[in-house]
């Protein structure tokens, strides 16, 4: 999906002190929400912008709001000279994708022309939130945290040079904490993409990267609540073992997929099980009860800004009596895309029925209640700005997984639909300047810029859609959003793993499983049933009757058969019929192997 744990994370600060609350009750605040009217009213009260850019979720998000900006002190500068905004990141993309590099809580100030004063992210406490706000007012000059954008080189086309992929696989490599397991040093969490990389490498033969995929599966399980079931978004420090307690609907659906695939591949069962209590979680706490639709996130905290430790350590029943904290119901289109896909992937490695009629019933209310003309989505019921890529393209990628697991040439439209308002709407401007996150600025002073995680996951839905569709001018939309990921700057960001994917995704054909016969057979539905419980990461699942009147482009010329049959092709070749479902499997698993050779 992606690796997005740059946007979502909620920071603090280790060296925070206490932080009591003041004794005297200060003067209200007044928010609002972003728009240009905040620049406007500063212009005219000659004040600065104050943007609180939150998570509903976030712990120390509530910290700020109970503590720094009840202080008197604060709230005294901030009424006289700000404007202030607060924004929950999850419901405004492009802004969340913004300013993503600075965790959540993010501070940002801006002089009333747009331009930024000063950047800075997790809890600021009030000693040093009053400090900065009267610097700024005695000195409005931009601070060290606002560097000019540098002027962005998109590569000279979309394949990756050897040279540079060469330098992206090393840092791949070097981003694996080899003592403790995982990707990445500071926080532990499972980054959906660095463990699907790896164990695309172990299903090619790859020993080291197979077992780094599998510690690092085992060791996410920490993260599971042993209660409710569902993942908690990371582990503070460098352990597992110390969870903050938030759960996301992306984290989920991250997590979902990654072990679904982990059991389709191994069918270790710790990875069926760990898929299972996510399914549980988010069946249980994230849908809704009639539309079928997921929520967003559930937060850390039973009360606003305080501990939460003991209280995830209660028994069901012991948690009930106190509370449950407080889930966000919002119904955002990309979110469920998410969880949509994931949904797909568990149901193929699990044979879980349910999961496949729950990913059919969100997507039917989405294309209701959140389509747009053209084949796009919007983000809420009401978007303040937009619409943004995120929602349509997860909705593609949705559609695409739908059409993989049950061949319905419906969702397949939808899919090319999706990707056809894309086009039309997040292109960029120049070419290889990579596929942007909204069609509208964020404000005056910022153009539209582009996201690489979402450029990733686009290279991957096109490359995908232009096979299964066979139509390429999907595989174009790719060319030009990997032209942006290939370009130095953005290719060896970390972490890596998802630009290795992409690149591989558009650069190498996928394992193609093609089941051929009537639909209603009974042998066509065993060996399709066999290949979906061994799905793969990479790979296109389709059954094709030969009575079709309107078969879909392929370039491979099937044999005339008296029985049902499936085919595996790859780059080089294509398979002799397979007739029995227990053949499937170590088919698929050889294909993979000769995959890289």
């Amino acid at each position: 999906m992606r690796s997005r744990f740059a946007m979502l994370v909620c920071l603090f600060g280790f060296a925070v002190s206490g932080f009591a609350s003041p004794a005297v009750a200060p003067a209200a605040l007044h928010w609002q929400a972003w728009s240009d009217g905040a620049f406007a009213q500063a212009r005219a009260e000659h004040k600065f912008v104050l943007l609180d850019l939150e998570a509903v979720w976030c712990h120390w998000c509530h910290v700020m709001d109970d503590v720094t900006y009840r202080d008197p002190a604060v709230v005294r500068l901030l009424n006289q000279r700000y404007v202030l905004v607060k924004v929950d990141q999850d419901s405004r993309p492009d802004i969340s994708n913004r300013y993503q590099d600075y965790g959540w809580p993010a501070t940002v100030v801006f002089a009333a022309d747009g331009s930024e004063i000063v950047k800075r992210q997790g809890y600021l406490p009030p000693k040093l939130m009053s400090s900065m706000l009267q610097a700024i007012i005695d000195d409005p000059s931009p601070g060290p945290s606002i560097e000019s954008e540098a002027a962005f080189r998109p590569a000279s086309d979309s394949v990756i040079k050897s040279a540079l992929l060469a330098r992206i696989e090393a840092q791949y490599e070097k981003q694996y904490d080899k003592p403790i397991g995982g990707w990445g040093f500071v926080h532990k969490y499972l980054d959906e993409e660095s463990v699907e990389y790896a164990m695309r490498q172990g299903a090619r033969g790859n020993a080291e990267y197979a077992k780094r995929a599998g510690d690092t599966l085992h060791d996410a399980t920490n993260l599971l609540d042993p209660v409710w079931g569902g993942m908690y978004q990371y582990s503070v420090g460098r352990h597992w073992t110390e969870p903050h307690f938030e759960k996301l609907i992306s984290i989920q659906a991250d997590a979902l997929r990654e072990y679904s695939l982990a059991f389709a591949e191994t069918r270790n069962p710790e990875d069926l099980n760990a898929a299972q209590s996510v399914h549980r979680y988010v069946t249980n706490f994230l849908t809704a009860p009639a539309a079928g639709v997921f929520f967003v996130s559930q937060d850390a905290d039973l009360h606003d800004g305080q501990e939460n430790e003991a209280y995830f350590k209660l028994s069901d029943q012991g948690r009930r009596a106190q509370g449950i904290p407080r889930v966000d119901t919002h119904v955002y289109a990309r979110e469920n895309g998410w969880m949509i896909a994931a949904l797909c992937d568990y149901y193929a490695a699990s044979d879980d029925v349910t999961a496949l009629a729950q990913a059919r019933k969100a997507a039917g209310w989405i294309v209701v209640h959140r389509s747009l003309p053209g084949g796009g989505f919007r983000h809420d019921d009401v978007d303040p700005a937009g619409p943004y890529l995120g929602d349509t393209l997860a909705m593609g990628q949705a559609f695409l997984a739908l059409y993989n697991v049950t061949g319905d040439r419906g969702d397949l439209k939808a899919a090319g639909a999706a990707a056809d308002y894309i086009a039309g709407h997040f292109a960029p401007a120049a070419v290889g300047g990579g596929f942007v996150t909204a069609q509208t600025a964020t404000d005056a002073a910022y153009r539209p810029h582009p996201d690489r995680d979402e450029n990733v996951a686009l290279v991957r839905f096109a490359s995908g859609l232009a096979l299964a569709s066979g139509e390429e001018r999907y595989r174009a939309a790719a060319v030009e959003a990997m032209r942006y990921l290939a370009a130095e700057s953005i290719a060896l960001r970390p972490l890596s793993a998802g630009v290795l994917l992409a690149n591989e995704d558009m650069t190498e054909a996928p394992i193609h499983v093609t089941v051929l016969g009537a639909a209603s057979n009974a042998d066509v539905v065993a060996l399709h049933t066999a290949a979906l419980r061994a799905i793969t990461s990479h790979e296109l699942i389709e059954v094709r009757d030969p009575a079709d009147p309107a078969p879909l482009p392929t370039s491979v010329t099937y044999p005339p058969l008296k029985r049902a049959a499936l085919f595996l092709c790859t780059a080089q070749a294509c398979s002799s019929p397979i007739f029995r479902g227990e053949e499937v499997r170590g088919k698929i698993q050889r294909a993979q192997l000769q995959a890289q050779r």
